[in-house]
């Protein structure tokens, strides 16, 4: 199980309706997306962190493991507005309110990622993909996506499996070494890969299956205190930006 899957399923929040923290979670995700960078996006971004370390109850730790990988995607893309090419300044110079661009860039990307992750680590996908049928989505293309999302942790222990054997076998002591064993990882994850899809589908046939996997899903019930809380909370970070909105230079 991926880290952020385990501390969604120990989370504070896990009983609750994936509507009610989808309205806080994705709410705040758009709102970093459509505000102004500064406040907007700012307040947005003290305010998923408050939530994932205070009532959410997400590790500091674990959260960072999770949010250095979208933050670095973030800084990759900020720094590119530092620089122009071509132009009068030559091949590449520095671009006209670089660093005012990439700060608004790194505040919209960095808070809107946050708003995500609220959202990941409080709502497990063995809660949120059953209910997508209730909501109009097709059953075929949930149940793929069930069985991608539990393919992929076999697939990625098969990995781990396989990483940890050759390591055992002295399998990375040289450049060389590590470049064979990086090419027999994919080769065998591959097939294996293909085999447990075929072992999947002969259970499958095995038990009856009918073009639709019917899974037990937790109970809960969309709380109108919580979903109501959580609009007003965006809806004050809204007209808060709007009051306090000056220019970032």
């Amino acid at each position: 199980m991926l880290p952020i899957d385990a501390a969604a399923h120990s989370s504070r929040w896990r009983r609750r309706h994936p509507v009610d923290k989808a309205v806080l979670g994705l709410g705040l995700t758009v709102l970093a997306i459509s505000l102004p960078p500064w406040p907007g996006a700012a307040l947005v971004l003290v305010t998923a962190l408050a939530l994932l370390l205070g009532p959410a109850g997400v590790p500091a730790g674990r959260l960072w493991r999770a949010y250095r990988v979208p933050l670095g995607f973030c800084v990759t893309g900020a720094l590119t507005l530092l620089v122009r090419v071509g132009g009068p300044g030559g091949l590449v110079s520095p671009a006209p309110d670089g660093p005012l661009r990439a700060g608004e860039l790194l505040l919209r990307t960095s808070a809107a990622s946050l708003g995500v992750l609220l959202f990941a680590f409080t709502t497990p996908m063995s809660d949120l993909l059953p209910r997508l049928v209730r909501a109009g989505v097709p059953a075929p293309l949930v149940d793929v996506a069930l069985v991608t999302y539990r393919m992929s942790f076999l697939l990625l222990d098969s990995v781990r499996r396989v990483h940890r054997a050759q390591a055992a076998r002295l399998g990375h002591t040289t450049r060389a070494a590590t470049w064979r064993s990086l090419g027999g990882l994919g080769a065998t994850a591959f097939v294996r890969s293909f085999d447990r899809a075929a072992r999947l589908q002969t259970g499958l046939a095995g038990r009856g299956y009918d073009g639709s996997l019917r899974v037990l899903v937790p109970e809960a019930r969309v709380s109108v205190r919580f979903t109501a809380a959580g609009g007003t909370l965006l809806a004050a970070l809204a007209a808060l930006t709007f009051v306090l909105e000056r220019p970032l230079s």
